[in-house]
């Protein structure tokens, strides 16, 4: 059976694909109310599952009305692809938000699911046993580099 988060993952991605822009606007209050949850497992899932690594811009506001606004971030070409991995990866990039960014690259079908497989494996901290911040460092030059010879494919 799923998590509480997974659901509330999978009801979020569902209304985002389907609005208009790409964008969502929420009360944390209702939808912790309609997963019959605290407010806090809410953003939890927002600040662990919608990343600007992972391809989200989440804009919060507290308070009486206060929301969450959740806009994805498209790639609509390879430009923009490549200038999105140079900005996102920069001179060096820990293990989750290098995780992130290929689990974007993936969603938006840029790597295929075995790509993505072998990326994840190559960018974990079992492998580069390095000390901080060489490992970032290699990392990100690593996950550069395989990224623009799988992009140029």
């Amino acid at each position: 059976m799923r998590n509480i988060s997974d659901l509330i993952e999978q009801y979020l991605k569902q209304i985002l694909a389907v609005s208009q822009g790409g964008a969502v606007e929420i009360q944390r209050s209702d939808l912790a109310e309609k997963f019959s949850c605290v407010p806090s497992q809410i953003n939890y899932v927002i600040g662990t599952r919608f990343t600007i690594e992972k391809g989200y811009y989440v804009e919060s506001k507290r308070g009486g009305g206060g929301y969450i606004r959740i806009q994805r971030v498209d790639l609509p070409n390879l430009e923009a692809v490549q200038r999105h991995i140079q900005i996102t990866v920069g001179e060096q990039i820990d293990q989750s938000a290098a995780e992130g960014l290929i689990y974007q690259l993936e969603e938006a079908r840029y790597l295929s699911p075995r790509e993505a497989h072998l990326l994840k494996a190559a960018m974990s901290r079992d492998v580069l046993q390095l000390k901080l911040p060489a490992r970032d460092e290699l990392r990100a030059r690593l996950l550069r580099a395989m990224l623009v010879a799988l992009l140029a494919k």
